[in-house]
């Protein structure tokens, strides 16, 4: 077979998630349709038309189990449950089912590294000494200098009720499992069946990094004893664990698939954990969350992503913002910036997340000091989601949860789509601009040599399909020839007229463009 042919037959027989743009939704913050000011997932099926309309192929759903909320659905009470607030496994099985009618898939959030204390296994765990959940969790006579991730406090808490100290890497609420126990590994591989015999296309696996602990639970050095071990934890165990969990997901029909996140700092730390295509199928890649509206900086971490993900055989992620992080819009200071962020994420080479509310250009909400409810203060990107101009912007509820975010009045989904020079309209070219390219969707990535420092240029290509990207970063016009003639497919500049017409080497300020060759 000829390396042409090889290069299309490979991309048309990869899995589903390698082309995929994942749209991650709050449910919290989606939709609520009964009123309570809570999100529910009523209103994520309400809005499933909307979400084929725009162009996404698969949602990812943050925690939705019971969950006393200590933080917001990560400290689950019980796996294989919807928490009311939410609905139920019907409204669960409804929205799957429809979601699946309309061509998208669905993944859920799972949390395998804590439960929360009011799971049974852990009132089991910390009923007695001899209880048989009782090596379930974690438990020490006395605890080592290891502190929790929100707060520089001892990650141990002391339980009256046996005399010992149980883990807990982030809330006291949020008490660590023990994956050594091989138990607790059953029961993890029961609770991702029970999702998967119900149909879901896969899970977004919190923190898995850290599912794996050394036994001898050593106290941290001195030189980064009072931090955190989230961003450093990389214990080799865990790799036999993941591999295991992904024995449980290729047992199934239909590509289903895990993405973990790995939060790590460098990238040869976590293509580790996609193994040698049998652990982890994709992993989060979160430099760019802090990379700063540069040039430099994001010629770096891409030469960086492709060189080490290259030579792992590893897949890669891009992500601009989610539940965790401000949105990007407002870490880069204005509208004209976010949107050629837009382009510039879903034309590298990857599999993109998108956070729902940033194709609107949502910034963070203000929440004042009466209304803040997140322990890690992360309630402004998690503001609600204005879906139309109207004081309640279509929820059934015109007192939500939190704070609106800026502009709701205008930034919103029913105004933007509207204004067909908006930035939810350039997504949703950015969108099918993908879909229908090979170069873009699966392609090669070749960096181009750019005669302006502040201009970031690259080449997609497959086949004779073939795609340019240039992103002017800085806040002047600049002129940037390229070889050949050009056609502008998509521009982040909200310019209709420009989408279409012959590229004239002229970039405007931020402005980003996905060029295609000039057939005449």
């Amino acid at each position: 077979m000829d390396g042409e042919h090889a290069e299309r037959d490979q991309l048309s027989d990869a899995p589903w998630w390698r082309s995929a743009v994942v749209y991650q939704i709050y449910p919290r913050s989606f939709l609520d349709t009964d009123g309570n000011g809570v999100g529910d997932l009523p209103g994520i099926e309400r809005r499933l038309d909307y979400l084929r309309w725009l162009g996404v192929d698969a949602l990812w759903l943050s925690p939705i189990y019971p969950s006393p909320m200590a933080d917001f659905g990560y400290d689950v009470a019980d796996y294989c449950d919807i928490d009311q607030l939410f609905g139920s496994l019907d409204d669960f099985d409804a929205l799957l089912e429809k979601a699946h009618e309309r061509g998208l898939r669905v993944l859920l959030d799972w949390v395998p590294n804590h439960t929360s204390d009011q799971h049974r296994w852990f009132q089991a765990s910390r009923s007695a000494r001899e209880d048989p959940q009782r090596d379930w969790y974690i438990w020490r006579d006395e605890p080592n200098n290891w502190v929790q991730a929100f707060a520089d406090e001892s990650a141990w808490t002391y339980d009256e009720v046996t005399g010992q100290h149980y883990l807990h890497l982030f809330l006291p609420e949020q008490p660590d499992l023990n994956w050594n126990n091989p138990d607790v590994e059953r029961a993890m591989h029961e609770v991702l069946r029970f999702w998967l015999d119900r149909g879901v296309d896969g899970f977004r696996a919190d923190v898995v990094h850290l599912i794996g602990k050394n036994p001898e639970l050593e106290d941290d050095p001195s030189e980064v004893a009072g931090t955190s071990r989230v961003s450093r934890h990389d214990e080799p165990v865990t790799h036999g664990l993941l591999r295991r969990l992904r024995g449980v997901l290729e047992s199934y029909e239909g590509d289903r698939m895990m993405v973990g996140e790995v939060n790590l700092e460098a990238h040869e730390q976590i293509v580790d954990y996609y193994g040698a295509g049998d652990e982890l199928h994709l992993a989060f890649n979160f430099v760019p969350l802090w990379t700063d509206w540069k040039a430099s900086g994001w010629r770096s971490v891409i030469a960086e992503m492709e060189r080490v993900y290259q030579e792992a055989g590893a897949w890669p992620t891009w992500v601009l913002s989610n539940h965790d992080v401000p949105r990007h819009r407002t870490r880069y200071g204005s509208l004209r910036r976010a949107r050629a962020a837009a382009l510039l994420v879903l034309t590298l080479r990857g599999t993109p997340f998108l956070y729902a509310g940033e194709e609107w250009g949502l910034e963070d909400a203000e929440v004042p000091p009466e209304r803040v409810v997140d322990p890690g203060g992360r309630d402004g990107c998690r503001a609600p989601l204005p879906w139309d101009a109207t004081p309640d912007h279509g929820w059934a509820s015109a007192d939500p949860w939190l704070p609106w975010p800026p502009e709701a009045a205008t930034r919103n989904a029913a105004s933007l789509r509207e204004e067909t020079g908006s930035i939810l309209h350039l997504y949703r070219r950015l969108l099918a601009a993908r879909k229908k390219s090979p170069a873009l969707s699966g392609g090669t990535f070749t960096p181009l040599d750019t005669a302006a420092e502040d201009v970031l240029g690259y080449r997609r290509r497959h086949d004779t399909d073939e795609r340019v990207v240039l992103v002017n970063f800085s806040d002047r016009p600049i002129s940037q020839k390229l070889e050949g003639g050009w056609q502008v497919e998509v521009s982040s500049g909200g310019a209709d007229g420009r989408h279409g017409e012959p590229y004239d080497g002229a970039l405007q300020p931020e402005e980003a463009v996905l060029l295609r060759p000039d057939r005449g």
